[in-house]
């Protein structure tokens, strides 16, 4: 197995590459072994994928399950795994600087961390917090042994402000407070993924798997993004699968689904490897 710095540095490599890459998204150990028998480079977690595993809504995760369900995705795989760690579980930038302590003991090569509040009376952070908040998770992952490659997310057009104007200030204050990577979900066209990426110097993720979103990932390599993440998109792809297949028994009771579902033989003899 990579070391915890080897795997750090392939991480921060991928970045350094003319092109995009696609960083995948498992919600558990299983469907992390199986993108890293594809042949993915790196992996994401997704704080929505492991809780609706766990039969939850999103953002209803505590820190400690969280580091728990971080270090099992980056112990399946030999591959660097960036988690999301939503808004660092707390307000404070010190619980924020801590949160990426822990990350690095739980085996992660990066982590993203969030200028949503999770309240809907107050869905962001103020500007000023918010940039303190970056500044402290920057200032504890450098501070690191190995190149701990922190993403800053702006969530104003996750949170019903699809504002780009103050998305891009606020990413720009990130990465001046020391962000490695910059990262705004929700856009959708590609004219303001475009502007993003040039109001900034440092690489960008974009995420896909969105509903009437159909750039390639030559697209996004032509308009200068370095990163592609899907969020929940896999583990709702599967859950999408499962349903399906569960009404189909419970409102017409047959079984029809299992023809295209993947053979017991194909996983486990994965999963043997």
């Amino acid at each position: 197995m990579s070391t915890q710095r080897e795997k750090a540095l392939a991480f921060r490599a991928l970045h350094g590459r003319n092109q995009a890459f696609i960083i995948p998204n498992p919600w558990d150990a299983g469907s992390a072994r199986l993108l890293a028998h594809l042949g993915f480079e790196a992996l994401a977690t997704t704080s929505a994928g492991y809780a609706f595993s766990a039969g939850r809504p999103d953002n209803t995760t505590t820190r400690q399950d969280m580091m728990a369900h971080v270090s099992v995705i980056a112990s399946a795989t030999d591959l660097p795994v960036s988690g999301d760690l939503e808004n660092g579980f707390g307000d404070s930038p010190e619980i924020v600087a801590e949160t990426i302590r822990l990350a690095a003991e739980a085996g992660l090569a990066g982590a993203s961390i969030e200028d949503s509040t999770g309240r809907p009376d107050q869905p962001i952070y103020e500007f000023e917090l918010a940039v303190d908040r970056v500044r402290a998770a920057a200032e504890a992952a450098h501070t690191l042994s190995f190149p701990f490659t922190l993403t800053a997310r702006a969530e104003n057009f996750l949170c019903g402000r699809p504002d780009l104007k103050d998305t891009i200030r606020r990413l720009q204050a990130f990465q001046e407070a020391g962000a490695d990577v910059l990262y705004a979900p929700g856009l959708l066209t590609s004219e303001d993924i475009a502007e993003v990426v040039r109001s900034v110097d440092r690489p960008v993720n974009v995420v896909m798997g969105l509903q009437g979103v159909s750039l390639s990932l030559a697209d996004l390599s032509a308009l200068g993004v370095r990163r592609v993440s899907v969020g929940s998109a896999l583990s709702r792809a599967a859950l999408g699968a499962f349903l399906r297949a569960a009404r189909e028994m419970r409102e017409h009771g047959t079984f029809a689904f299992a023809d295209e579902a993947v053979s017991f033989r194909e996983l486990n003899a994965l999963f043997k490897s």
